[in-house]
Formats: structure tokens, C-alpha cells, sequence
């Protein structure tokens, strides 16, 4: 009896024991059960997150390196920053979702602009790839407009491109000349200039002429204009110095010979009198009215001085044959006194 009772009172401690024991872990077992909560986020953070990938290249293709990034976040904060690789390539990781605002701030070349600013969208447990292409700088155009003895002309516009693209256009100012920055897409861009307004004054220059420029370089480009050729005619008003300007005379200029003793002096003749006119004995010994001009002589002008020169060589004649009548006469009435008479 006495084993049975020891054995009975054994598995009765045996069996509280061991309910009490269940007893007791169980509240430590309650607050473990809270732990994990922290431990699960920690797992789930990286595939939450995202990225950001730069590959920096020229317009030519080419990668650059040195080029310095900055990333901010929507309220303008910043993130992250850094430089691009050998290769051009430069991360940005762990990123809390959301647009970010990426700006250049060194492009790391000497030949390079900086890129404009962009935004990049990150998306959760993904990478934005982003290529930034950085400009050339342009090249310093000076135009010049000049004539053929190299004086700078105002009023000169052309236009300059590449291919089939204007890509600037100047007009120069007073001094002849204009300026502007012209883009390039190289290292070695050829250019042409066409000139579309010549100055005042001036032709058009209309040949293309072509020229090379690189990125921030100075370039001088020329365009020579030759005068207009209708400046150097005479107006249509003008006539040529070596054609007369005044008609030969007519005939009609010339005098009328045999004119009538007393007649007027011929209306269409010149002032000028003829002085080496001389009068002509008629057959009958009479003087004849009609003058002999001299060939070659040059026509009458103003009043004829022929009818006095008649008139007055007529009284003369008539005066000298009376004188001579009168002297016969006296001869003849005179007695004749014999010489003897008169001796004694």
C-alpha cells in the first residue's frame, strides 16, 4: 500500500509540475510575439527604395568624365552629389520615391556648357536611367562688310548655318561690322554664309562663302561688296563731251547773190557783214548791183552796207563827169591869142 501511495503522489507532483511550467512561459512566450515588426520593416526597405543612373556625353557621343551632379529632393533639399567615372557614368541609390530635381554644376570639360536642369521620377525597387548631354560652347562670330578698297560698310545682313539650317543671322552696324555667338555640333563644324542685303550703294555679293569653327573659338568672317555699276554712267539727261550740242547751219544761212540795188538785206542772213564784197563792171560800162561774195565767205549778218557803198560811187561818178564837161567847155570858149600878138 505504501509503494502504491508514493507512486500515486510522484505522478501527482509530476503532473503539476508540469502544468505549471506552462503556466510560466507563456506570458514571456505573449511578448516575444511583438518583436518581429521591426525586423520585417528592415527586410522590406531596400525593395522600397530607388535610383538614380547619369551617363554624361558630348554632342559628339563621346563620354566625359569630371562632370559634377547635384540631386535635390521636392522640397529643395539636398540629397546626393557627385562626379562622373572614366566611363561617364555616376549612382544614385537608396532613394525614398518620388520626383528629384538633378542639376550640373561643372560640365568637366573646357570645350563643354553645362546641361540645362532636370527632374527624374524614382519609382520603388527600380533605377531612372538619365543621359545628359552636354552643348559645345559656341564660337565668336565677327562679321565684316568692306568694299574694294577695304572701307567697312554698314547695311551688310547675312545669314550663317550648317547643312540646310539658318542658325544666325547679323546686319552690320555703323562701324561695319557685327557680332554673335554662333553653335556648334563638333570639334570641327564648317559653316556657310550667305549675304541676303548688300549696303546702300553697293551689289549683292551672291557667291556662298564656307568657314570652320570650333567650340569657344573666335572666327572673323569677310564679305567684300563691289559698287553699283550704274553710279559710274551718266544720267540719261547728259550728253557725251565728245558729241556737238548745237546743229551745223543750213543753207538757207547763206546770201542771196545778184540782189536789186536797194533791195533789203536778206532776212535769213547773219549778223556778221561780209567786208570783202566788191562790185563787178557790167558790159555796157555801167556797175553792175550785184556783188561777188568771195567763195568760202561766211553769210551777212545785221543791215547790208552794199546800196550806200552804190549810192554814194554814183554821185562821185556823176560829179566827176560833170567836171570834166565843164573843163571842155571853158577850153573851147577861150579865144585863140597869136603869139605874134602877144610879142608885140
Amino acid at each position: 500500500m505504501h509503494a502504491r501511495t508514493f507512486r500515486s503522489i510522484l505522478r501527482s507532483t509530476a503532473l503539476a509540475g508540469a502544468v505549471t511550467g506552462t503556466l510560466a512561459w507563456a506570458p514571456a512566450a505573449s511578448a516575444l510575439s511583438a518583436e518581429p515588426t521591426p525586423s520585417t520593416t528592415a527586410t522590406e526597405t531596400p525593395d522600397e527604395a530607388g535610383g538614380v543612373a547619369i551617363t554624361k556625353k558630348d554632342p559628339a557621343g563621346d563620354v566625359m568624365q569630371g562632370a559634377s551632379f547635384l540631386l535635390l529632393d521636392a522640397t529643395g533639399q539636398e540629397t546626393a552629389t557627385g562626379k562622373t567615372d572614366a566611363q561617364g557614368k555616376l549612382a544614385f541609390s537608396d532613394l525614398t520615391p518620388g520626383v528629384y530635381r538633378l542639376k550640373e554644376t561643372a560640365s568637366g570639360g573646357p570645350l563643354h556648357e553645362v546641361a540645362a536642369d532636370q527632374d527624374v521620377i524614382v519609382t520603388p525597387g527600380a533605377t531612372a536611367p538619365v543621359t545628359v548631354i552636354d552643348p559645345f560652347k559656341p564660337a565668336h562670330v565677327t562679321l565684316k562688310a568692306d568694299s574694294k578698297t577695304g572701307t567697312l560698310l554698314p547695311g551688310s545682313t547675312v545669314n550663317i548655318g550648317s547643312g540646310d539650317k539658318t542658325l544666325l543671322t547679323l546686319t552690320t552696324g555703323p562701324k561695319g561690322t557685327a557680332s554673335g555667338e554662333l553653335p556648334v555640333s563638333s570639334r570641327k563644324t564648317e559653316f556657310w554664309v550667305k549675304q541676303i542685303k548688300a549696303p546702300g550703294g553697293y551689289d549683292l555679293y551672291k557667291p556662298a562663302k564656307t568657314f570652320t569653327a570650333g567650340p569657344g573659338a573666335p572666327v572673323t568672317v569677310t564679305v567684300t561688296n563691289t559698287k553699283t555699276a550704274t553710279t559710274t554712267k551718266p544720267t540719261p539727261t547728259e550728253k557725251p563731251a565728245d558729241k556737238p550740242t548745237d546743229t551745223p547751219s543750213t543753207p538757207t544761212d547763206k546770201p542771196t547773190q545778184n540782189a536789186a540795188v536797194g533791195s533789203k538785206p536778206n532776212p535769213t542772213a547773219t549778223d556778221k557783214p561780209d567786208t570783202e564784197s566788191s562790185l563787178v563792171p557790167s558790159a555796157d560800162g555801167t556797175e553792175s548791183a550785184s556783188p561777188k561774195a568771195p567763195a568760202g565767205s561766211l553769210a551777212h549778218t545785221g543791215a547790208d552796207a552794199t546800196p550806200w557803198i552804190l549810192g554814194g560811187a554814183g554821185v562821185l561818178l556823176v560829179g566827176g563827169i560833170g567836171a570834166v564837161a565843164t573843163a571842155r567847155r571853158r577850153t573851147n570858149s577861150e579865144p585863140v591869142q597869136d603869139e605874134n600878138t602877144e610879142t608885140n
